[in-house]
């Protein structure tokens, strides 16, 4: 029997009938479209799933959709700003930190929930919160950089 939940998903409030055995990822991406969440191992090991659940990183694949009812979830969808791509999103281009691409919507809502908790990270603490996110192109550097010129830039 499904339940009815209501969330906010990128600013927008919205009322969801889900399966209590359904996943945040698979509603997110099955569901309601979002496929910028990606699934990849489905144990929480991986962090292509990572969504932004009331300001925290999270893995989606860990988290039933009945557990987000009430909360606020941003997907790689909802970072752009209305002036353009997020500096996050820039910056990981201008220093090619996107290879495959697979992992970097987890990497950019990881590193985003850090710089808003954390203005100015150092590297070790960039490194840290990205620890949950495994890149299969082997591309951390470039990543870790990325994310330490957008905390210089603030």
């Amino acid at each position: 029997m499904k339940k009815l939940i209501r969330l906010t998903i990128n600013g927008e409030e919205m009322e969801v009938a889900v399966a209590p055995n359904l996943t945040l990822t698979d509603l997110l991406r099955y569901e309601l479209g979002l496929t910028g969440t990606k699934k990849g191992c489905d144990l929480g090991d991986c962090g292509a799933c990572t969504v932004i659940m009331d300001g925290k990183a999270v893995n989606s694949c860990l988290v039933l959709a009945v557990q987000a009812d009430g909360k606020s979830i941003t997907t790689i969808e909802g970072v752009e700003t209305g002036k353009g791509l997020h500096p996050l999103q820039q910056a990981f281009i201008d220093h090619g930190s996107i290879q495959c691409g697979f992992c970097t919507p987890g990497m950019i809502l990881s590193a985003k929930s850090l710089l808003e908790k954390n203005p100015h990270p150092n590297e070790a603490e960039v490194r840290r919160a990205l620890s949950g996110n495994l890149c299969r192109c082997t591309g951390y550097q470039k990543i870790v950089e990325a994310i330490l010129d957008v905390g210089r830039a603030r």
